[in-house]
């Protein structure tokens, strides 16, 4: 108890803040991000100082709301990224990182802040429309026909979370699994309103990585006890399961009046009043030939007993995570009342088995739908196991994003280096109508553009943690890791896999001066003549961290005094 301090109230001061506070209130974070970022990025514990678990983690959902922050810069910040990750899954560290950069160069600039806050916002404006046109060349068109671009985009997110502790075989069987388990959501057939299914995850610590796998329907975790107990008696019919699904308690209990009060006669006994009204219910499931009942709440002891009598399998304490994939995949409507249940109310199955998982007991529910998986994910300790299964959720929906706008972004720093030779050799050409617009000269104007490229390359240098040097070729404007000791005839390829070093190609040192040029497209077939898997990024996501990143120091930049 040495180490706890009272809340504090909040402080509300008046006034704006000076840069050397916006400077010392971001130094902090920025280091925090960037030595995290990238597959080789180094791992961070966190703990909340006075006692508790450990996590530890590389991953920006966990590593953004596992630290508190009180600076209103660092809050704004802060709050903004995990807003964004909220929506896209991904790109949270790159947003920080982005945000961080541009503010510190910004604020070193011999240029008005407002000056600088209207260029900014206009070179922004330009990223993204080169980003959503069909001359960008840092994208590539997602091939849905090929298992390749799936495969590259799941593999790419789970290599840059070193925290799972995978071996390269193991990140190449978890991306493949990743894959299937998203093509098992996406319907056979197409209608006026097509609806994704869904792939839950079950994390199982203790078994091997290897031993994961996805199986069609769903699993129900169970305690060993009923497992066994329950299991005993029943017996199911062999072709169709009736189910009977229930939101509301079964235990016996008097429902929740709120304020109000309930008025009994002293001849009442509430007790047997409402087992009776469940007994009842009972035997009309018994009437209507319900094999299965399952609740989300609590049965009672005494209804458990009578329903293993008469053979139907009676599962409680579901929770309310399942009871919507529950209904999705059966078609059975959760009861809400202890009212005789309508049998339009009550959903099948194909089967139900008994099946184990390292320590884990589990009731898989086979539905006639085969649009519901469970995703069984295995690894050795918690700590793999809980960062292996963010980065599997963050997959699954990058992957329905790029579903729902099929591109992807080049990644290992390649976006980030080809966008900021793009805003070099635009804004170097920059059209008087624009500089009249925005009320600045072309010296000005060229001044912020090489501090916003200056930030993107920043962002791509980060993702070296091990002395080597971040190079551009003058060609591609793609973005290269030699070895500290290596040399440019050393074999090796870009940042994102397509490139792969030639003799006719120029390199220079990420953050060096060059002359502007406009960066070559990849080539159209590049799916068919990729050797192997490639780093990618979200569309989605990289292009909304991108926008946060420079909205969000836009706004910091707008707090600081001239």
């Amino acid at each position: 108890m040495s180490r706890y301090e009272p809340k504090k109230p909040s402080l509300c001061t008046a006034g704006p803040l000076t840069p050397t506070a916006i400077r010392e209130s971001l130094s902090v974070l920025q280091g925090v991000v960037w030595s995290s970022y990238g597959p080789f990025g180094r791992l961070k514990q966190i703990h909340n100082g006075s006692g508790g678990s450990v996590v530890t983690t590389s991953h920006s959902s966990t590593l953004l709301n596992g630290i508190s922050v009180s600076h209103p810069v660092l809050k704004l910040l802060v709050a903004s990224v995990r807003n964004h990750i909220s929506c896209y899954s991904d790109c949270g560290l790159f947003a920080v990182n982005l945000c961080c950069n541009l503010v510190e160069r910004s604020l070193s600039l011999n240029a008005s802040h407002h000056t600088a806050i209207k260029i900014i916002g206009s070179l922004l404006s330009n990223c993204v429309d080169y980003l959503n046109s069909d001359d960008c060349g840092c994208k590539v068109a997602a091939d849905f026909g090929s298992s390749k671009c799936l495969l590259s985009l799941t593999h790419s997110v789970l290599s840059s979370k070193p925290a799972c502790m995978l071996t390269p075989t193991e990140t190449d069987y978890i991306s493949t699994l990743l894959a299937q388990a998203f093509l098992s959501t996406i319907p056979d057939h197409l209608g006026p309103s097509v609806t994704l299914g869904k792939c839950v995850l079950v994390p199982v610590e203790g078994p091997s990585v290897m031993e994961s796998s996805v199986v069609p329907g769903l699993l129900v975790e169970t305690s060993e006890l009923s497992w066994n107990r329950l299991s005993s008696s029943v017996g199911f019919p062999g072709e169709t399961i009736k189910l009977a699904l229930f939101s509301v308690s079964l235990s016996g209990d008097l429902c929740d009046t709120g304020e109000g009060n309930v008025d009994l006669l002293s001849c009442v006994n509430p007790e047997r009043v409402m087992l009776d009204q469940l007994f009842a219910l009972a035997r009309q499931l018994i009437i209507d030939r319900v094999d299965c009942l399952m609740c989300q709440k609590v049965i009672h002891p005494s209804l458990k007993q009578y329903l293993k009598e008469q053979n139907i399998l009676a599962l409680d304490r579901l929770g309310a995570a399942p009871m919507e994939t529950l209904s999705r995949m059966t078609g059975a409507k959760p009861v809400a009342s202890l009212s005789a249940a309508s049998p339009a109310c009550y959903g099948r199955l194909r089967e139900m088995r008994r099946t184990s998982r390292g320590s884990k007991h589990f009731w898989h529910l086979i539905p006639f739908d085969t649009s519901v998986s469970s995703f069984v994910l295995c690894n050795r300790n918690e700590t793999s196991l809980k960062e292996l299964t963010a980065t599997c959720r963050a997959s699954q929906h990058i992957l329905q994003l790029t579903l729902r706008k099929p591109w992807v972004l080049l990644g290992g720093g390649c976006t980030e280096t080809h966008l900021a030779t793009y805003v070099r050799y635009k804004s170097s050409n920059v059209q008087s109508r624009v500089l009249e617009e925005l009320n600045c000269s072309p010296s000005e104007y060229r001044l912020v553009a090489e501090c916003f490229a200056a930030s993107l390359e920043s962002a791509a240098r980060s993702l070296e943690h091990d002395g080597g040097v971040m190079s551009i070729d003058l060609q591609d404007a793609h973005s290269w890791s030699l070895p500290p000791n290596g040399t440019s005839e050393t074999e090796h390829r870009c940042g994102c896999g397509i490139h792969q070093t030639r003799e006719n190609r120029t390199w220079i040192e990420l953050g060096s001066p060059y002359t502007t040029f406009t960066p070559r497209k990849p080539q159209e077939d590049i799916w068919a003549a990729l050797p192997g898997q490639l780093v990618l990024d979200c569309f989605s996501s990289k292009c909304n961290a991108l926008q946060v990143a420079v909205d969000t120091a836009v706004l910091i930049l707008d707090l600081a005094t001239e």
